[in-house]
């Protein structure tokens, strides 16, 4: 079983860093065939140009790849900073570029792309982690929580895949290499929750 990870951070030794490399190995451990993407490492392109936008049609190879590995991908998981409410623009700029229509999505026949899509992802289930240096009360009564509501209702449930939940690490400024250790556990156990060991679905 193949499972999309996802990392948008640019900083190789941030606690986002340290989430998805803990998510990489639980999942190998887990016996899952893990296709792991630095977006910035690789110098992902996020930018979408007006021929790839009328065309659907990739303009690189790494594109095309993230296309063909998202659609066949069993579970995604992404990772990635609370910056102004939103993802960075680098992964931001993925999901422009890789959920495109006839990929993650489509629409009845004769719909011009003004109705309800129908969702082409066969992941069973997303998990996205975040970090953050904004309170829960602050994030919720000033701003309605942004993230849950993108990744949640305008992407996942948009592309198919129902199954979704999310954690939000915080405060990372002030926070204490005990509490992002203990972050660190939070992530295997919820890994674990969803994409358990592939031997103990078998039996």
């Amino acid at each position: 079983m193949k499972i999309s990870v996802i990392l948008g951070h640019p900083y190789e030794k941030s606690l986002n860093a340290a989430i998805a490399e803990t998510v990489r190995k639980i999942l190998q451990e887990n016996g899952y065939q893990v296709c792991f993407h630095d977006l910035y490492k690789e110098k992902f392109n996020p930018v979408i140009s007006g021929q790839e936008l009328v065309t659907d049609v990739p303009e690189d190879e790494l594109t095309r790849l993230h296309q063909r590995e998202i659609r066949e991908a069993d579970g995604i998981i992404i990772v990635h900073p609370n910056w102004w409410g939103q993802p960075p623009a680098m992964l931001k700029g993925w999901v422009d570029r890789v959920l495109r229509e006839e990929v993650a999505y489509t629409f009845p026949e004769g719909d011009n792309g003004g109705g309800l899509p129908i969702g082409l992802l066969k992941a069973k289930a997303a998990l996205v982690f975040n970090t953050s240096n904004t309170s829960k009360t602050r994030e919720e009564e000033s701003f309605g929580d942004p993230l849950q509501r993108l990744w949640r209702d305008c992407i996942f449930d948009f592309c198919g895949v129902h199954t979704f939940d999310r954690k939000m690490f915080r405060v990372v400024a002030d926070s204490s290499e005990e509490e992002r250790n203990g972050w660190l556990e939070e992530v295997k156990e919820l890994v674990k929750q969803y994409f358990p060991a592939v031997q103990e679905q078998e039996e």
